[in-house]
């Protein structure tokens, strides 16, 4: 594990503001991760020492730092990782990092990944607490425990709490950065990031954007898994990953749906019921049609 020192942190927190800065990020979210480094830098008590003592709440106390930044700042300091600026890098490779979890091998690294649609270990700690690991083919009880344990360790007595439906966008927020994302790239308007995963020429390809809706910031990409590599979907499936007030980032998959009374219509995974809603009440009737044309 690699440092965790004030310095590193701060120098962390500099290298997201100066990406978001190279990838047209709204000037609010870099000037807050500059304002935070500048923090960090003058602290003469060690983060390391806040956290231990105060928990999160000791670190929403210094200035600058807020909950979202707060919660980065315990990812570093739990796991010498983080994993927001590794993917915006485009050197985030999940299936390596969940390998590091005793009882996880390459093959279950890579089904958590496919199927769950997470690249964290604070993601697949709560996904072990929710009952969504449990569900993999596969796995019992008991290996999850026994996952849930080391993740425990590793991470520190402050799980993150399972987000509630408060603390996600409404499916038509999703929707609309979804499109936004999508008619930005067929404008080719959009940086491209070199992802690490699946790319051995090194091409920047992979196009990002980072955008907000109210209280919420967003990050877009096309699905790099090998799933949507294998099934051609690359250029469909967007991930979003999201943070508002709420503690953590979490993130959703939007995908076209192939069956059903949501055939040709864009879902998020997990979210059908309330799109089918949204759908019904008239929202993406534009969309549609030029689908359809």
């Amino acid at each position: 594990m690699q440092p965790t020192n004030n310095a590193f942190i701060a120098q962390k927190l500099r290298e997201m503001a100066d990406l978001l800065e190279a990838q047209d990020a709204d000037g609010f979210r870099v000037a807050a991760y500059r304002r935070a480094g500048d923090t960090v830098d003058r602290l003469a008590e060690p983060l390391e020492k806040i956290f231990a003592e105060k928990g999160q709440e000791g670190l929403i106390a210094l200035p600058a730092i807020g909950r979202g930044i707060s919660s980065a700042i315990m990812e570093i300091l739990r796991t010498g990782r983080w994993a927001a600026l590794e993917r915006i890098s485009g050197v985030l490779e999940p299936e390596q990092l969940f390998q590091t979890v005793p009882g996880i091998g390459p093959a279950l690294a890579q089904l958590i990944h496919d199927e769950l649609h997470i690249d964290t270990l604070e993601q697949l700690e709560v996904a072990a607490h929710d009952g969504r690991l449990e569900a993999l083919p596969g796995l019992g009880a008991r290996r999850v425990s026994a996952i849930r344990a080391v993740l425990g360790h590793r991470l520190g007595s402050r799980r993150l709490p399972v987000p509630s439906d408060a603390a996600r966008p409404d499916v038509e927020v999703l929707l609309d950065v979804d499109r936004e994302y999508r008619e930005r790239v067929a404008a080719g308007e959009l940086r491209l990031i070199a992802p690490k995963r699946f790319n051995p020429s090194g091409e920047a390809w992979l196009p990002i954007l980072h955008t907000r809706r109210g209280d919420w910031s967003f990050t877009a990409l096309f699905s790099n898994t090998r799933k949507a590599h294998d099934l051609g979907r690359v250029r469909d499936w967007v991930v979003l990953y999201f943070h508002g007030d709420h503690d953590h980032e979490d993130q959703c998959t939007v995908v076209t749906e192939h069956r059903g009374p949501l055939a040709g219509r864009r879902v998020v995974r997990g979210r059908e019921r309330e799109c089918e809603a949204y759908y019904d009440r008239g929202g993406g009737d534009e969309e549609r049609v030029a689908s359809e044309a």
